[in-house]
């Protein structure tokens, strides 16, 4: 269930909403309703179709893979940067993936109808949607060799420096067990990796809240996987129909 918010929030909006051209922004934002998405709160599942589209403002959600085991790995962590479930603007389409909160928080979303109208009057808007696409297939592929080839510390550096950019606050309400679903990886393997990280004053983690103490460290503990992704967005928001300064 979706809680709707009475109270306007502080948070800054969503940056691919921000970087459209102000005429277009405001009339699609008008539109759209403010949420707070809850902790482990599924926004759309594999095979059913896409009914809503989600622009997290400080909210983290994640684009899982669910296996037979019961096992799920993430493609993609989504936050304020992009939008989630864009792609069915352009025609009814059901979800290849499991669409997860990580991280509680706000979001703006529209239904899949608004947005395809949208779509059809503003040609910046379908411009930066289908640039959008292509940054998150580009995420998926740099996850898939992420996942194949580097070890796991360097993964976890980089997917907790990801969720500290995409939720806006280095204080991340993040367990190590979601931890470990996101890398695919042993809870066990995951705890000794943050009690590393927690003697060397890098992070500090308690009851289920991790808080980033040395950006630049973890930085350079990250493999290169975060520096890609990071850029691949970045050009979207540096694309001459945009108006974010990058």
């Amino acid at each position: 269930m979706v809680l709707v918010l009475r109270e306007p929030s502080q948070a800054t909006t969503n940056h691919l909403l921000a970087a459209l051209p102000s005429i277009v922004g405001r009339t699609l934002t008008l539109t759209m309703k403010r949420h707070l998405l809850n902790k482990d709160q599924v926004l759309f599942d594999v095979r059913e179709p896409i009914r809503s589209v989600y622009f997290p403002i400080n909210a983290v959600v994640s684009l899982l893979v669910p296996l037979s085991n019961g096992q799920s790995v993430e493609t993609v962590m989504a936050g304020r940067d992009g939008a989630i479930g864009a792609l069915a603007a352009f025609g009814p389409r059901n979800s290849t993936s499991r669409a997860i909160v990580q991280i509680p928080g706000e979001c703006l979303s529209c239904e899949v109808e608004t947005l395809r109208n949208a779509v059809v009057n503003f040609h910046e808007l379908r411009s930066i949607i289908i640039s959008h696409e292509q940054a998150l297939l580009a995420h998926a592929q740099q996850s898939a060799t992420c996942n194949a080839a580097h070890h796991l510390q360097s993964r976890m550096a980089s997917r907790l420096l990801r969720a500290v950019d995409l939720h806006g606050d280095n204080q991340l309400l993040l367990t190590q067990e979601q931890l470990a679903d996101m890398l695919c990886a042993r809870r066990t393997s995951v705890t000794l990796i943050a009690q590393t990280l927690q003697e060397a004053e890098i992070i500090n983690y308690r009851r289920g809240r991790m808080i980033i103490r040395d950006v630049v460290k973890l930085q350079n503990i990250a493999c290169e996987c975060y520096r890609t992704v990071e850029s691949n967005y970045e050009a979207l928001r540096c694309k001459d129909h945009v108006h974010v300064k990058c």
